[in-house]
């Protein structure tokens, strides 16, 4: 939630707020999968969590919290993989058996752990019920009986869905391509890159465009080039980072090492207009964004020791 609310919050948004940071997370893990984006899953979870605080206090009573932020968390989903033109739907077949997940049998858990193991990007593949269907099962391990009530489907069409979309995404798996060859950065990009680890704050605050936006999820909005400033003197007096391009969805994105780190820590990226920085997000309160990323350092960026790409 950007906004902090301007009044103290009520019983029920403090158990929400109290539920978010733990929550986070596997709200995100979802999401990112479902839309094969990590970073527009962030807006969603960012989003879901703004929404559930406003409408918590007009409900006559109570949900139970984590469902109930599932359920707004996919429709959310739902609603911007719509607005891209991409949702599949398909119909139910018959239901194939599931294995008891008290015992699973061995190659239930091999499909469990091949879910896991995808890449975010693979899952667009699926349908979307199939993609929920087996995200929420096999990556998050929720049961049948729930995985049903969040999507209003009987268990039976969730063991339907579940078969099919395993069996689709084992195809997929298998013909995969490899793991893109790491590019070099943008000129533009290079350069904030190298004034950053330079800790050249005056040459940084001069790439700025005046009405640049700043935004750190769980804090307030920064606008202005005065605003946004301050977000390089804070940087100043904090313990050394070194940042290194990267890729990420074909968007060009930075990673941001943590003193000796070999790996990186969380995630920026910026937005241009015209020559300047117009949008700068920074992924360091969010860090498990960063967890399914299928990141691409740029060549002889990354700390030694480092590979160039991070699955």
């Amino acid at each position: 939630m950007n906004e902090g609310p301007s009044t103290p919050p009520t019983a029920r948004q403090t158990e929400l707020l109290a539920l978010a940071d733990k929550l986070r997370p596997e709200l995100h893990r979802y999401c990112a999968r479902l839309m094969g984006s990590v970073i527009e899953a962030e807006d969603v979870v960012q989003d879901t969590f703004a929404r559930a605080f406003v409408a918590l206090d007009e409900l006559e009573e109570a949900p139970p919290l984590r469902a109930w932020l599932f359920r707004i968390a996919h429709n959310r989903a739902l609603d911007v993989l719509r607005s891209r033109a991409i949702r599949a739907a398909e119909p139910i077949e018959a239901a194939h058996e599931v294995a008891d997940p008290e015992s699973p049998d061995p190659v239930e858990v091999l499909m469990r752990r091949e879910a896991v193991e995808t890449a975010v990007s693979r899952f667009v593949e699926l349908p979307t019920v199939q993609r929920s269907v087996v995200i929420l099962k096999d990556v998050l391990d929720q049961s049948l009986e729930e995985i049903a009530a969040m999507l209003d489907l009987t268990v039976n069409a969730v063991k339907a869905h579940l078969a099919r979309g395993r069996a689709r995404l084992k195809a997929i798996n298998a013909q995969a391509p490899a793991q893109p060859a790491p590019r070099p950065p943008s000129p533009a990009l290079a350069r904030y890159v190298a004034l950053f680890n330079r800790r050249d704050w005056d040459g940084l605050r001069a790439m700025l465009a005046d009405d640049v936006r700043l935004v750190q999820s769980t804090y307030p909005l920064r606008a202005g080039a005065a605003d946004v400033g301050m977000f390089f003197g804070i940087y100043s007096r904090s313990a050394l980072v070194r940042l290194a391009p990267a890729w990420l969805d074909d968007r060009e994105v930075i990673a941001v090492y943590e003193d000796q780190a070999v790996k990186p820590s969380y995630l920026m990226w910026l937005e241009w207009t015209d020559g300047r920085i117009s949008f700068i997000r920074d992924y360091k309160y969010v860090r498990y964004v960063i967890d399914d990323a299928e990141l691409v350092v740029a060549p002889n960026a990354a700390p030694s020791g480092e590979a160039t790409a991070d699955g």
